[in-house]
């Protein structure tokens, strides 16, 4: 995501972040987007999502986004602010991808162009991002290396990322990471401000909301889906935790 006017309040894997002006965000693929508020006035941001397997057709490594120095406020999620210069260059990519996407539909370069194109931004837009982010930390450490409890909380997501369908227990994710369930559960706390049952819970509950408003499955579905025995379980799950019932929540 890249704004160019106003400011956009959203929610990426559980954390809140305020994208401005000539703001630069960037998540890995299945990553969970909620927009929390749009502030009033006029309000201008282009927005790109790729899939892993679209990465893998332009050759852009998904690993490379790890490679981008973590914020200096602790983020987890890549937000920095770029020069107007950067900005107003990558609006004409931007441009460029529309233009070549609606009115060259049948042209049979069509395809072949646009990954060129998302290929050239990305990378533009990720140098974009190191250069920036190597310049905050500049004089702060000699050789910028992620610590390895910062490496374990990001472990930690990409694992929920995985299974947070099937998985709700801390002792898996723990045991994948070769740590104590006590231990991850520390550092998660640490690092977050939440436990990291908590987490868990709340991956949950978000993709249970957006199976329930948009996959146009029913509830049961939805709870075999995300590895809950039955329906009823799966009720009592999401009441718990939202305070109201899966159907109470559908007709929102």
């Amino acid at each position: 995501m890249l704004c160019f006017e106003g400011n956009i309040n959203i929610n990426v894997n559980l954390e809140n972040i305020s994208v401005h002006k000539n703001m630069l965000l960037l998540t890995s693929p299945e990553s969970i987007i909620e927009v929390k508020d749009i502030t009033s006035g006029p309000v201008d941001f282009y927005t790109l999502f790729i899939s892993r397997e679209f990465m893998r057709d332009i050759n852009l490594d998904v690993n490379i986004l790890s490679t981008i120095p973590r914020p200096r406020d602790g983020r987890r999620i890549p937000c920095i602010e770029i020069s107007e210069g950067d900005a107003a260059l990558f609006r004409h990519y931007f441009e460029l991808l529309h233009h070549n996407t609606t009115r060259n539909r049948d042209d049979i370069y069509v395809r072949s162009i646009t990954r060129c194109i998302i290929a050239a931004l990305c990378y533009q837009l990720i140098q974009s991002a190191r250069d920036r982010a190597d310049a905050d930390i500049s004089g702060e450490e000699s050789a910028p290396t992620r610590s390895r409890r910062n490496t374990y909380v990001d472990d930690f997501i990409s694992l929920l990322h995985l299974h947070h369908r099937s998985q709700r227990a801390v002792s898996f994710y723990a045991s994948k990471l070769f740590i104590s369930p006590k231990y991850l559960s520390l550092l998660i706390k640490k690092a977050t401000g939440k436990s990291a049952a908590q987490m868990i819970d709340e991956f949950v509950i978000l993709e249970a909301k957006n199976l329930l408003r948009f996959s146009g499955k029913n509830i049961q579905q939805i709870a075999y889906e995300l590895n809950f025995p039955n329906q009823s379980s799966f009720g009592k799950y999401f009441k718990h935790l939202t305070g109201m019932s899966p159907s109470e929540y559908q007709r929102t």
